[in-house]
This record gives C-alpha cells, sequence and structure tokens, in this order.
C-alpha cells in the first residue's frame, strides 16, 4: 500500500468535514448561570438508563456520575469504599462482607437500606429471564442480610477478583421504573432526557461524599464527528473528549488539550460464524495485512498503543505487548493463507461501522486501503449508534466492524468473558474449547500468580487464533474550555464530571 494513497484519503475526509453545515448539536446552550457547563457525546443516552441494563460505553460513562455500588474506582484504579465504608473477605474468597455507611441517601431523598443492597444485587444475579445481567453474578450463592449495618456476599466458587464486581449500582427496591426514573446515589442526579438532543443532571446536595464543583451539567448529543470542532469553537459546548488529532489542531487558544488513553481495545472485530470469517486462515491473513502502526501513524499521528489481542495497557499485570509481533504485516503470507482457505483471488466483505466515531472511521478507511495489498476489498458501511447496538451487537448481523470495547470493572473477566462460547454478549461468534477451559481455569483460581496466567493464555489464544484483527487502544484527546479545570483520565471508560471546577478569573 502506497502511504501517500492513505493519506490523500483522511485529507479527503478532513476537508469534507469543514464544509458541512453545523447543526449536529441540537439546541442552544443555556446562558446566565456561571455554575453550568455543556458537554458534548457523541451519542444519545437510550440503550438504558437502568444502569443494570445499560451497555453501551457512551452511556455507562454518564451514568457514573449518578450511581455508585458499594465500592467505586477512583482515578488511578484502586477501588475505594462508596456506599459501603468497609468490607472483609474470607480467605477462601467465597465470601465477601459489607458494612454500609452512615446516612447514605438515594436522590429521591429515602435513606439506602440492606434491602436496597439485596434489591440490587439479587435483581442482577437472577437468571429467571436468562442470563444474569452482571456475568459474574452467576457465582453467587446468596446474599444475606446479617443486620441492618451489614451485608454479606457467599459465592459458589472461590473469586479473590469478584470486589471489583461490586461497583455495580445500588438502586432503591421501591423503583418499579429505573429506566424512565434513574434514582441513584452519586454526586449528580438525573433531571431530563429529551431524546437525539440532551441528558441533563444537577448537584446532589446530600451527596455523601465529597460535592460536585459544578451545579447543572448538560450531556449535549452531537452526532455528526464534523461540526465537533465548530461546536466547540462556537461555544454550544464547553468539552468534548476523544478528538481526533486533526480535531484537536483546529482548535483555538481558549481550549486546553488533554491527553490520555481510552482504555478499550480497538480492532477490526470479525463475525467468526460469518462466512468468509468461519476460516481462521482468512481471519490471520487479514491480519497478515494489516499493520496497526501504520494506522496510528496516519489516523493519531502516532499517539496509540498497539495491542495484540483483547486487552489494553491500564489492565497492566495481564497485558501482553509480545503479541504484537505476532502477525508482522506481510502480503505474501497472508496471500498464502487465502489460497489455502479457497480465496485465491480474494475476496470482498462490508466493515460496519458507527457514523458518530471519526476514529474508527479514519480506522477503517486505512484498513480498506492495506487490504487492497491481498486482493480483498473491504466496503465501508456508515450506520447511526443505535443501528450498529441493535443489528451488529445485539442481533449479530454484521460481517465485520471497526469499534472499540471497553471494560465495566478493573478486572481481566470485564474483558475476556465475553469470549466464551455461549458468552450472551460474545457478539464476534467465537467458539474455542480451549479458550472456555482456560477461562474456566482463570475463574476457579484463588492464587493471583495462576489466575493470571490462565487470563493471558484467553489471549493467546485470541490472538493465534485470530479472533480478531487486533489494533490499538486509542489515545483520548479532551477539549476542555479553560474557564474549567479538573479533569481526571481513569483506567476505565469513565467520564467523572463532579471532579471539574470553574477557573477563577
Amino acid at each position: 500500500m502506497k502511504t501517500k494513497a492513505v493519506k490523500r484519503i483522511l485529507l479527503t475526509l478532513v476537508c469534507s468535514a469543514l464544509t458541512i453545515a453545523l447543526g449536529a448539536c441540537s439546541g442552544d446552550k443555556a446562558g446566565g448561570n456561571s455554575s453550568q457547563i455543556t458537554i458534548g457525546i457523541p451519542q444519545d443516552i437510550e440503550d438504558s438508563l437502568d444502569p443494570h441494563k445499560a451497555v453501551a460505553a457512551g452511556t455507562k460513562e454518564v451514568l457514573f456520575n449518578l450511581y455508585e455500588g458499594l465500592v467505586k474506582p477512583d482515578s488511578s484504579g484502586e477501588l475505594q469504599p462508596a456506599i459501603a465504608s468497609d468490607y472483609s473477605i474470607s480467605e477462601d474468597a467465597t465470601t465477601y462482607t459489607f458494612t454500609l455507611r452512615d446516612g447514605v441517601k438515594f436522590h429521591d431523598g429515602s435513606m439506602v437500606t440492606a434491602e436496597d443492597v439485596k434489591y440490587s444485587i439479587d435483581r442482577c444475579a437472577d437468571t429467571t429471564n436468562g442470563d444474569p445481567l452482571v456475568a459474574a453474578y452467576s457465582n453467587i450463592k446468596s446474599v444475606n442480610i446479617l443486620d441492618e449495618d451489614t451485608v454479606e456476599v457467599v459465592l459458589n466458587t472461590p473469586d479473590s477478583d469478584f470486589l471489583a464486581n461490586m461497583t455495580t449500582a445500588i438502586i432503591p427496591a421501591s423503583n418499579e421504573n429505573p429506566d424512565t426514573d434513574p434514582i441513584g446515589t452519586g454526586p449528580y442526579r438525573y433531571v431530563s432526557r429529551s431524546p437525539q438532543e440532551n441528558f441533563v443532571v444537577e448537584k446532589f446536595d446530600d451527596y455523601w461524599g465529597t460535592p460536585a464543583n459544578i451545579e447543572h451539567v448538560t450531556f449535549k448529543v452531537c452526532a455528526n464527528a464534523d461540526s465537533i470542532v465548530m461546536d466547540l469553537q462556537g461555544g454550544s459546548i464547553d468539552m468534548f473528549a476523544r478528538l481526533t488529532t486533526t480535531q484537536a489542531s483546529q482548535l483555538g487558544d481558549q481550549f486546553n488539550i488533554l491527553e490520555g488513553t481510552m482504555n478499550l481495545v480497538q480492532a477490526l472485530y470479525l463475525n467468526n460464524a460469518v462466512e468468509p470469517f468461519t476460516d481462521e486462515r482468512v481471519r490471520q491473513a487479514l491480519c497478515y495485512a494489516v499493520d496497526p502502526q501504520e494506522i496510528m501513524d496516519l489516523i493519531s499521528d502516532g499517539k496509540g498503543t498497539q495491542i495484540g489481542s483483547s486487552m489494553f495497557p491500564a489492565f497492566q499485570k495481564y497485558f501482553m505487548p509480545e503479541l504484537n509481533d505476532l502477525y508482522p504485516q506481510d502480503f505474501e503470507k497472508a496471500k498464502e493463507l487465502l489460497t489455502e482457505a479457497g480465496y485465491p483471488d480474494g475476496f470482498a466483505f462490508t466493515i460496519t461501522v458507527p457514523s458518530n466515531y471519526q476514529q474508527h472511521i479514519d480506522t477503517a478507511q486505512v484498513i480498506a486501503e492495506q487490504l487492497k495489498n491481498i486482493n480483498v476489498t473491504a466496503e465501508i458501511q456508515l450506520v447511526e449508534w443505535e443501528t450498529w447496538v441493535s443489528e451488529a451487537y445485539t442481533n449479530r448481523n454484521f460481517q465485520s466492524t471497526v469499534v472499540g470495547v471497553d471494560a465495566s470493572s478493573l478486572t481481566a473477566a470485564a474483558l475476556l468473558s465475553r469470549f466464551v462460547s455461549d458468552a450472551p454478549d460474545n457478539f464476534i461468534n467465537f467458539s474455542n474449547a480451549d479458550y472456555d477451559a482456560a477461562y474456566a481455569r482463570a475463574e476457579a483460581a484463588v492464587d493471583d500468580a495462576e489466575k493470571t496466567e490462565a487470563y493471558k493464555e484467553c489471549e493467546r489464544i485470541l490472538a493465534e487464533h485470530a479472533a480478531n484483527v487486533y489494533i490499538q487502544d486509542l489515545p483520548c484527546l479532551v477539549a476542555l474550555n479553560k474557564k474549567y479545570a479538573g479533569y481526571e483520565f481513569y483506567p476505565l471508560y469513565v467520564q467523572d464530571i463532579a471532579k471539574l471546577y470553574i477557573v477563577e478569573e
């Protein structure tokens, strides 16, 4: 592939973006109140306001500000007591006992009780309608109220990592409609939602912990990636996370550009149950044809971290950089594998990409150019985010897609559990008996070294069998108007708005 040709394609995308009319962000910014901020988000909060049912990372990162679990992660990746003020874990890692914090209120003014905690955990563990809402909760044997301040969670088998799953939101047992009336304990409370326009929250004055600094927050839907720069410059939004390097370079000096990582696994995800990707050799051929470093060079000036499997660097002890070397770019090797698989002249397929994520669109464009070197034609199909969630993710109706997969908790299982053959969120339909066995060993292990090695074996299997074409953990560039400060990056896909504050002039 000629690098100049790819640069011309991306330049065309950028130039086209500058000519598209303003209008992705709906509504005008509210004025007058200095204690407010408007934050642009790339998709509507519509898969579910119920924290136990929300799937999209973009939804969960917003709901992070409304809900809390017994523990919650901080920006360094450590789990801190939240609704629970203290906890203990039995030596055999089967019993977790939590002491509830005094005086924690829900947003409706009611006090959090042990009954609410039991209800929330039981609700996520319930298998009446199929799989539990939280996969790890299938290991729960019982949830017991020991007294009004103490709740015990007993597991069927030992799990030394189970504490990380206790970040699951605690909600009132009396709330019959959490999807339309979200009530949590977080630093912000829900005010309103206008579909395809905005999601509004306000500071919760009775929050038990360090209070939020900004009174009113509007998350404004900016579904058109091409107008984000204009929306920032025009003042209709004060902040936007996950800009491209091109977008960041176009902003004026009224913005600080903060740099971190997205903490996700970006890949060309392949539907292993749809031809030609049922054949491992075809999947491996694509791995040999795609050069992640060239993708990073072209779409983000070399920023980002190459990943060779479904694990990103923030999970330090599990991350395996050596897997990056498994598939060096080798067009001849790729062609040999295609010939063996019965595709000597290549083939054509479709990459379905959500249209509101410019980084994924740009990545798909570069991949399509690289694959031309092995006579494979990739047609890029842009779809709205809601369509991607329903068709690609839920119904598994796709050939391939470029997206980023995040971790819902600070555990390796949060990234690897979805590839177990019968996992309900195994949207790529990966099925491998050795993988299932390795994952089972990881789940059962109490010894940390044994557990870590089993999870690494899962990563090796995903890479060696080319479950997907792994690319990178994308850089995260955040534009924040200089009127505000306090933004912190997390090792999870999170936006902690409570830390933001207004800079004194």
